[in-house]
């Protein structure tokens, strides 16, 4: 399924009401799939949803994916509503920031609930619904913070370095089925969080293309690793920096 071989086929994006969410359930109906957001923010679902051009292409699912019954009844739901489920993007996450040494348990837990947690279970229920059809792309959002240290935000980068490591087990698994697994890591991306935080100029002069990523330079990406134009990578993690990292 190149882009043109996207029509008719089905997403679901999780966290996917604002930000680079909604940039990659915006990119996937623009280009004639079908998608379904699944997110905690009902309000913020529903509007995403409008925007998306109603229910005829998109669909919204409210829904906590950090425990394993609530998130395997929200991706059957979604599989419900769209028929079947042929890529399923892991985007929803959080960005605390705390100094290492203040990080209580509470923001341990939430911390990899949220960015870990969810992933893991969102992948299984979607890796049991792919499997008897043999084939099905899963994408998940990492972040280049797993590969910097960075004392104000620890927990996050360790969440975020899990879910490389879980991308390259579930692929390992899934391969046999067909089942692509991938991730993106991207730099920093402007969205209305970021620019929140007051270091958006201090970013974009760090990094060598001297910008920080729109959310649609990351949906492109995620875009390619789900599409029919990635016919054998998997088990990969492609850093989308702008140059911060290079391997």
């Amino acid at each position: 399924m190149a882009v043109g071989e996207i029509a008719g086929k089905n997403v679901v994006v999780t966290g996917g009401a604002k930000g680079l969410g909604f940039a990659i359930s915006t990119l996937f109906v623009e280009r004639g799939a079908k998608v379904c957001i699944i997110d905690i923010d009902k309000p913020g679902l529903e509007d995403a949803v409008a925007r998306l051009g109603g229910e005829e292409k998109a669909v919204g699912i409210v829904g906590d994916l950090r425990r394993r019954q609530d998130a395997h009844r929200a991706f059957d739901a979604a599989a419900d509503a769209l028929g079947t489920v042929d890529i399923l993007v892991n985007n929803a996450g959080v960005y605390p920031r705390k100094p290492i040494l203040e990080i209580d348990d509470d923001d341990w837990d939430y911390t990899f609930d949220v960015n870990l947690r969810a992933m893991f279970h969102t992948t299984v229920a979607a890796a049991n619904h792919m499997k008897s059809r043999r084939s099905g792309a899963i994408v998940s959002i990492a972040s280049i913070d797993a590969y910097i240290p960075y004392a104000k935000n620890a927990h996050y980068a360790a969440a975020k370095a899990a879910v490389i490591s879980f991308t390259k087990s579930f692929a390992q698994e899934l391969a046999p089925d067909g089942i692509l697994v991938n991730a993106v890591s991207p730099g920093p991306i402007d969205t209305p969080n970021l620019r929140a935080l007051g270091i958006y100029e201090d970013l974009a002069k760090s990094t060598p293309l001297s910008r920080v990523a729109t959310p649609e330079d990351i949906a492109e990406v995620v875009f390619f690793l789900a599409s029919g134009r990635n016919r054998y990578m998997t088990g990969e993690t492609v850093i989308a920096s702008g140059g911060i990292i290079m391997v």
